[in-house]
């Protein structure tokens, strides 16, 4: 007799795969890249609760300064002083009207959680982010 029953996903599989992107995408130059939409880094030592309400700074940013800018979010990522991700485009984003243009996103653990989301603020500024966009991306 033949079991129907679907085979549950391979888990150790899709965590092989996750994690030889983020090896791949730590390397990774945005404005060196064509094959893939999005770069993305997260803390090498998870330090949060991932809530259902997380938030985003969006920060935009150009073509000739990208590389630069995400070098610093990306460590800062990494070294868990940021959110629980952070990406970059490697073309202009939807919305953004020029060719040039590139965007960054920094996401938040909880949106409803201000001191946090200050503290990333405060980071972000440190980094020499002058202008951005925060806002909620998902609700409870």
């Amino acid at each position: 007799m033949k079991d129907d029953k679907p085979k549950p996903p391979n888990l150790d599989l899709i965590q092989m795969v996750q994690q030889a992107r983020m090896m791949h995408d730590r390397e990774a130059v945005p404005s060196r890249m064509n094959a893939v939409y999005w770069i993305e880094s997260k803390p090498l030592m998870a330090n949060h609760v991932l809530s259902p309400r997380t938030g985003e700074w969006r920060i935009e940013t150009t073509f000739d300064k990208v590389d630069d800018l995400w070098a610093k979010i990306r460590k800062a990522t990494e070294e868990s002083q940021l959110g629980y991700k952070s990406k970059v485009s490697t073309s202009a984003a939807k919305g953004q009207s020029h060719t040039s243009a590139r965007l960054i996103v920094v996401r938040t653990y909880d949106a409803d959680d201000s001191g946090d989301v200050s503290r990333v603020e405060a980071a972000l500024h440190e980094l020499g982010v002058t202008s951005m966009n925060y806002e909620r991306i998902s609700e409870s």
